[in-house]
């Protein structure tokens, strides 16, 4: 599994006094896309991701809901945790997701900002088996120290 990386526009959201993103109870939303995804440093909402993946069971451009979310301390260390996401098993499903992104969704894709992103070293998809995200603290979300 990779490592989750925030965004830096989410960062000066956050930090400045625009902080738009409360982790625990607005509606966070994964999304994947294909290695053809170009990250940006500039990039802050969702109609910046390109290159969405297909496929049955793919999460669109409106995304998978993430349920059971926390944001806790432990010690010094602020942790973002949620329930797994898990999307079945299908043969017309995806084999080409890249990159996993968590954001705030509105609604509306162009004022949905995103918060971070996690790129794993090889393609994964649904197609072979069903797919797993692990949103445990065991495997670090997000730690914000």
């Amino acid at each position: 599994m990779g490592t989750p990386i925030v965004y830096p526009q989410h960062k000066l959201r956050q930090y400045n006094g625009t902080a738009v993103v409360d982790l625990d109870t607005d509606d966070i939303r994964v999304f994947i896309v294909s290695g053809a995804y170009a990250y940006n440093a500039a990039h802050d909402f969702i109609d910046d991701l390109t290159n969405h993946v297909t496929g049955t069971g793919a999460p669109g451009v409106s995304g998978l809901a993430v349920t059971g979310k926390t944001y806790t301390l432990d010690g010094a260390v602020g942790e973002f945790v949620h329930d797994d996401i898990v999307i079945p098993q299908n043969a017309a499903g995806f084999a080409n997701g890249r990159t996993i992104v968590w954001a705030k969704w509105t609604g509306t894709a162009a004022t949905s900002p995103l918060i971070q992103y996690m790129t794993e070293a090889s393609d994964f998809g649904n197609v072979d088996g069903p797919l797993t995200f692990d949103g445990s603290a065991a495997t670090g979300v997000l730690a914000i120290s």
